[in-house]
């Protein structure tokens, strides 16, 4: 009898262990499959790659600030969102009318013909004509953003 109990605890054994298994590899998916797919570092490199150049080709995604060098009487005109800091010399505040620029520096807004603090960051709020114009040579600028200079 005690043979007979041990070859029904080993078929029991053998039976939960299969059971057991054949559930847990059913929750697994297999490496390579659509829910779990396998990729080359080629492959991320150049998804990485295309989507750089997706994102540089969009306007306004200028990662880094551009040094802008104005001479009197010519005034930088920014589009919408445009950053600016004054980092030498003198300007003053061209908006036509329209409010002025978001001296984010000193939480105010500065309006036309207001001089420009130097290494305070201004933000153009809209596209209507707002900017600064350089009211002595060297002035220079840093930009983030679009812009058009006119004399």
């Amino acid at each position: 009898m005690n043979k007979l109990l041990r070859f029904f605890m080993v078929i029991v054994a053998v039976v939960v262990f299969s059971i057991f298994a054949l559930s847990v590899q059913a929750d697994v998916t297999e490496p390579g499959s659509e829910s779990d797919p396998l990729v080359t570092k080629s492959y991320v490199d150049k998804v990485l790659s295309n989507l750089k150049q997706y994102v540089d080709s969009k306007p306004g995604s200028s990662s880094g600030w551009e040094i802008v060098y104005m001479e009197q009487g010519q005034s930088l005109i920014g589009d919408k969102g445009t950053e600016i800091i004054l980092r030498s010399g003198i300007a003053t505040v061209v908006d036509e009318g329209n409010g002025g620029l978001a001296d984010i520096t000193e939480g105010k807004d500065i309006i036309n013909g207001e001089n420009v603090m130097q290494n305070h960051l201004l933000i153009v709020p809209r596209d209507d004509g707002r900017g600064v114009k350089a009211e002595n040579n060297n002035v220079i600028l840093l930009i983030k953003g679009s812009y058009t200079i006119i004399k």
